[in-house]
């Protein structure tokens, strides 16, 4: 079974795909902030780094998703192949951060590796209100995160909302983020784990 976790930047989707792994005995594939060689430059200059940046995630997301199918294990996913391309790309693009040329060449990309794919089982999108978003990216206090604008954020909000709104790859989970507390109040998260438990029930 593949779950997948969406949402904005600061949402606590890793947070939250720990904490389900950790329950239900599944195998979390992580987002690759760490290692990832563009995140820096990207923040500082993003026009120079955007393309670069969106096709290193692209490369990545691929990756995980053949090998999520391949596994044959429970796995839980934070962040899709899909944020990628319907929200942050067109997002750089929109705001001039991306040329046509490299954008054109990302959506032809894009639509490739999406032929070769499948959906996740469960999507869960974690829906937050930007002041929310950034308190929780100013507690976690990431360097290459400073310079965030709320302007930024409130654009991936709406193109967030948007894709919601029309996503048809299987089953979706919405989660309003901004009324929880699923790292400090166990009942949160024991919320969170029934209407998924319900979700994944009416799988099988």
């Amino acid at each position: 079974m593949h779950i997948a976790i969406a949402g904005n930047i600061g949402a606590g989707k890793t947070t939250l795909t720990k904490l389900l792994a950790k329950h239900y005995k599944w195998e979390a594939q992580l987002e690759d902030v760490v290692d990832n060689p563009y995140l820096d430059d990207f923040y500082n200059q993003m026009e120079r780094w955007s393309f670069n940046l969106q096709v290193y995630f692209l490369n990545s997301r691929f990756r995980q998703v053949l090998q999520i199918r391949e596994s044959g294990k429970d796995i839980i996913q934070d962040r899709t192949i899909y944020e990628d391309a319907h929200i942050f790309a067109p997002n750089l693009h929109a705001m001039g951060l991306m040329t046509n040329r490299d954008f054109e060449n990302y959506k032809s990309l894009f639509d490739l590796m999406e032929s070769l794919v499948k959906g996740p089982d469960v999507l869960i999108y974690l829906r937050s209100s930007i002041p929310n978003l950034v308190s929780q990216i100013h507690k976690r206090g990431r360097d290459y995160e400073n310079s965030i604008s709320i302007d930024y954020l409130s654009r991936l909000n709406e193109r967030y909302e948007a894709w919601i709104h029309g996503y048809n790859k299987g089953k979706l989970l919405i989660i309003d983020v901004d009324k929880l507390d699923f790292v400090l109040k166990k009942e949160d998260l024991g919320s969170i784990i029934n209407t998924i438990d319900a979700e994944i029930n009416g799988l099988f």
